[in-house]
């Protein structure tokens, strides 16, 4: 009995410590979090920022790749459609009967 106790007791201990130790990693993740939104930390901007950039500025930037990406598929789209619909048309079209090799007639 005693042994079963003191295991209970020592993994009720360990969760609290888990615990504690994942409210404080919270409470520092969302402290940074703000100073960020803010614009920077009050001990200067920390790495990421100097090599990304704000967080306003970085979402600009994806934007604008995000929409350089879609025009390119787009007028590739535009290039390519006559070619892919003739292709598609001519197999669709081109019907060439034969006989699969594994068909065996029945004798």
């Amino acid at each position: 009995m005693g042994k079963a106790r003191r295991l209970k007791q020592a993994k009720e201990e360990a969760q609290m410590e888990v615990d504690q130790y994942r409210r404080e990693r919270e409470q520092e993740f969302q402290s940074k979090q703000q100073a960020v939104s803010r614009g920077g930390v009050e001990m200067g901007p920390p790495v990421c920022m100097l090599a990304m950039g704000s967080q306003g500025n970085l979402s600009a930037e994806v934007e604008q790749a995000t929409r350089r990406q879609v025009q390119g598929m787009q007028s590739s789209q535009q290039r390519n459609r006559e070619r892919v619909l003739a292709q598609l048309l001519g197999m669709v079209c081109d019907v060439r009967p034969q006989v699969h090799p594994n068909y065996r007639i029945a004798a």
